[in-house]
């Protein structure tokens, strides 16, 4: 599958994290006076790394959401309408809305794979931290739920040891680069956006997320104990997103923003009602600006 997320809310995903960790030491020598707010207390206060508002460079890495994967034709890439590093006007993408449109072929890239997931993670955000960005938007985790059955989705254990992994390595090649991740989609609100249509229904045959679409006509118990337990693993995947990046002071969880957000069926592909169109690009763009740019993160 190569696509996106849960069920209230949508894949889009949105994402996006900034650069520029600015490292004040307070420079304290005192004689006499040491009071509690003097010395080594003030100096660890003002080391703490600050999010910087206006990254100066993109990276994005993820899945198809992140490359426009049907966005523009069937079953093909397009990166040029991507939420996170895309050229196209009509999406105005995250980097586009920060670095202005002249800058984003120079200053952002995109390393996102359609198809990946979690365990693909580590190797494109090497590939992102050799150009120190200041930014690296993270949308992944679509793909770890929508597999061809549900028992093998990718285990919980496993998704947050990758992470982890992922932002360790990221750290050790890039220390000062921001990370803005995206939650997963609802997966579940796709699958009501299209189950209905006789055409996206044999498009859906095709192979696309058959833990969460296979049968979607179907009322039966199984069915929807099916499509529950996927959603119910996305909502687990966000969890860990939020927690993992909890704990990197230059990491920034979108508050569970993409997966919130409700998509409509005229944000979705035309081709597989499933994929972000041009219209949910832009919305999941907009959506990153709105998280990346905040003084504060999401609560």
């Amino acid at each position: 599958m190569r696509t996106t997320a849960p069920r209230r809310s949508v894949r889009r995903t949105v994402a996006g994290a900034g650069v520029a960790v600015a490292v004040l030491a307070a420079a304290v020598t005192g004689c006499d006076s040491g009071g509690p707010e003097s010395g080594g207390e003030r100096g660890a206060q003002a080391a703490a790394p600050r999010w910087n508002t206006a990254p100066a460079s993109v990276a994005a890495v993820g899945d198809s959401i992140t490359r426009g994967f049907d966005a523009c034709s069937v079953l093909a890439d397009c990166p040029e309408v991507s939420w996170a590093t895309g050229s196209d006007p009509a999406v105005q993408s995250l980097a586009a809305r920060l670095l202005g449109e002249s800058e984003v072929p120079a200053r952002s890239w995109n390393f996102a794979v359609t198809g990946s997931r979690m365990a693909d993670l580590p190797g494109q955000l090497a590939a992102a931290a050799g150009h120190k960005p200041g930014l690296v938007t993270v949308m992944v985790g679509s793909n770890d739920a929508c597999r061809p059955t549900v028992s093998s989705m990718t285990p919980v254990a496993e998704f947050r040891a990758g992470f982890e992994r992922s932002l360790k390595e990221l750290r050790a090649a890039s220390p000062a680069s921001q990370v803005y991740v995206s939650s997963v989609p609802d997966l579940q609100r796709l699958w009501e956006q299209g189950k209905d249509s006789p055409m996206v229904r044999q498009v859906w045959k095709l192979g696309i997320c058959q833990s969460m679409l296979a049968e979607p006509l179907s009322g039966a118990d199984a069915a929807t104990a099916r499509r529950e337990k996927v959603r119910a693993r996305v909502v687990e995947y966000n969890e860990v997103l939020r927690e993992v990046c909890a704990k990197d002071e230059l990491c920034r969880y979108d508050g569970g923003a993409v997966f919130q957000y409700p998509f409509s069926a005229e944000q979705l592909s035309r081709w597989d009602w499933f994929h972000p169109g041009r219209d949910g690009q832009a919305r999941l763009a907009e959506l990153a600006h709105r998280q990346v740019t905040a003084a504060q993160p999401p609560r």
